[in-house]
């Protein structure tokens, strides 16, 4: 028989509280089986996914996306429609990851401006600060998504 864990030391594993493991029962994510006193038991297989769920949520998925994906591990026969599927729905959310980084790059690039500005402020350094915020403006009014924006200033 498979070892088998309890929702306390799942919790204490994981570093989940006991609450979110019964929220993702309830919702379906993660169905432990029930023995005749009806706690919850969770097996090797369901911490993997448990684990999984941590990650993706960590990567920026949504519980709705992890809910709808995180299944084909568990299926017999896997079509190749569900796959190329989810390959779209990761390079999507790839995509979506990396826009997201190029904006913050984008706003540390400000920020470490606007700090050199004030830490040795120059005609030359608030030039320099004016011209960038102005172009993240434009940017920002244009609507412009990250790809389609010019290099930033040096």
């Amino acid at each position: 028989m498979k070892q088998l864990y309890t929702i306390q030391e799942v919790a204490r594993m994981l570093g989940m509280s006991k609450d979110t493991l019964r929220y993702y029962d309830r919702i379906g994510l993660v169905k432990p089986v029930r023995e005749d006193n009806r706690y919850r038991m969770y097996t090797p297989d369901e911490l993997i996914d448990l684990m999984n769920i941590q990650i993706m949520q960590y990567a920026g998925f949504t519980l709705e996306e992890i809910k709808g994906k995180i299944g084909f591990r568990k299926m017999e026969r896997i079509a190749p429609e569900y796959l190329a599927e989810a390959a779209a729905f990761l390079e999507a959310k790839d995509a979506e990851i990396r826009r997201k980084i190029e904006h913050l790059e984008k706003v540390s690039r400000l920020l470490r401006l606007a700090a050199d500005t004030m830490r040795n402020y120059s005609a030359e350094s608030d030039a320099r600060l004016a011209a960038y915020v102005r172009e993240l403006y434009r940017d920002i009014r244009a609507g412009r998504r990250p790809e389609e924006r010019g290099k930033t200033p040096q």
